[in-house]
């Protein structure tokens, strides 16, 4: 594998892409906004280096916050991933850029294809959307992995969130009307990596992929799944509605991704979900 840069390599994905390609035996180094800010071409242009591979993690991802934040997200989700692909084209390195469900409108009841059309109805999601289109017109070799609902079952994300309360509280109430791909970061960095690696002489044409865990759950489904897994009963975990939990930002109701693009180009399928939270179960200290 040629050498990787992974930007944004302080968040959850970014942190698990590092530790896999060690354990790959690939080398890989890890740049956070401090290290590389993804808006400035001179500071990516020093960072990059000609033949290798860029996998951008580098996002606004405070859904939230976007919405009375709009330069904010789009600095880093639209402007710096078309920093990235000028870059990469100008020294002939390859971009794989992580991108995210919401830049589906979220109201569909089958899963979203590659080429399904677009409609986000967040700043996140259009920011995003954005960073896609940037990267795919400067860099038409670039690959845009899109993926839904990660987790690493640490920090504040759904699934420690979880494990938490079911530790505080008697029981949970969790939206049962938002369906979606819950996605082990350790799996979707695992196929990364194996994108990554198949920038040679075998590589991948270059466009958009869907890469997420098999199967589709609730986030009630997963919830149970949590409680199942700590050895506790899933009987706590009580369903609700989405209204129930309003936000700034509107969650997409149906966020399932297909992905037979990402298995055709002959990549390996991502596990089902259930065995991906069980293995991330598995890799935590079991005192949380």
């Amino acid at each position: 594998m040629r050498t990787v840069l992974v930007t944004g390599s302080h968040g959850q994905l970014g942190r698990h892409l590092l530790a896999r390609a060690a354990v790959a035996g690939a080398t890989v180094r890890g740049a956070g906004s401090s290290e590389v800010d993804v808006t400035d071409p001179a500071s990516v242009a020093a960072a990059v280096e000609p033949g290798s591979v860029v996998i951008n993690c580098a996002a606004y991802t405070a859904v939230d916050a976007a919405e009375s934040d709009e330069d904010a997200a789009a600095a880093v989700n639209a402007t710096g991933p078309g920093v990235l692909a000028e870059v990469c084209a100008e020294v002939g390195a390859h971009l794989i850029h992580v991108s995210t469900d919401y830049v589906f409108a979220g109201d569909g009841t089958e899963p979203y294809r590659v080429d399904s059309p677009t409609g986000p109805r967040t700043v996140y999601g259009r920011t995003k959307l954005a960073g896609e289109r940037a990267v795919l017109e400067r860099l038409p070799s670039a690959h845009v992995v899109r993926t839904a609902w990660v987790y690493t079952g640490t920090g504040n994300d759904f699934v420690a969130t979880m494990r938490r309360l079911e530790r505080e509280r008697d029981s949970v109430r969790v939206v049962d009307d938002q369906l979606g791909c819950p996605t082990y970061a350790r799996d979707l960095a695992d196929g990364l990596l194996e994108l990554a690696a198949r920038t040679g002489g075998d590589a991948v044409a270059g466009g958009v992929l869907h890469a997420t865990n098999a199967g589709q759950a609730t986030w009630y489904d997963l919830a149970r799944a949590v409680f199942e897994q700590a050895g506790a009963d899933p009987g706590r975990v009580h369903p609700c509605g989405s209204d129930e939990f309003v936000r700034p930002a509107p969650r997409p109701a149906y966020s399932v991704l297909d992905g037979s693009a990402w298995a055709a180009a002959g990549l390996t399928p991502l596990r089902h979900w259930r065995e991906g939270l069980q293995a991330a179960f598995e890799a935590l200290d079991p005192r949380g």
